[in-house]
């Protein structure tokens, strides 16, 4: 069985739920250089005290890569109790999305009202904290599984 958690902490384009204003991450918010000035945890549902992996300034156990679709990260499951205990919630599928915490610049971001809803763009991200895998996320397409089910879901893709 593989250790190997995996997911989208950030889909870019996506609006988040209702948070009292809905709220869009835009591609050009997380570069490469975000990546490099920020250390990142990878933690169960945002908990500090439930850390499962790093990316101190881009290196580390914790592995963040910039795609077309988002942000996403891969990382080895400790054999922890936190660890454990998120395998067998990701393996079940009580746990399939996540989340994640960052900060933007004065200039990172633009509000507009869209009908009777607040909208806010994220077009810069100065800090990226963690990226969690989350019982409930602010973003509907994040994702988080494990390599074994990314697995056997594309073998159902493939029989269909």
């Amino acid at each position: 069985m593989s250790r190997t958690i995996q997911g989208y902490a950030v889909v870019f384009n996506s609006e988040s739920e209702d948070m009292g204003f809905i709220e869009i991450i835009h591609p050009e918010a997380i570069t490469e250089d975000t990546i490099k000035n920020s250390d990142v945890f990878a933690l169960f549902n945002h908990s500090d005290d439930r850390p499962l992996a790093r990316s101190k300034n881009g290196e580390g156990g914790l592995s963040l890569e910039i795609d077309e679709k988002g942000l996403k990260y891969t990382f080895e499951a400790p054999n922890t109790t936190v660890g454990n205990d998120l395998l067998e919630l990701v393996g079940n599928g009580v746990i399939d999305k996540s989340s994640f915490a960052f900060t933007v610049p004065e200039d990172g971001d633009e509000w507009e009202l869209h009908g009777d809803m607040l909208v806010r763009h994220i077009y810069k991200i100065n800090k990226l904290y963690d990226v969690s895998p989350v019982l409930v996320p602010a973003y509907q397409e994040t994702s988080c599984t494990t390599l074994d089910n990314e697995y056997e879901k594309m073998l159902e893709e493939i029989d269909s």
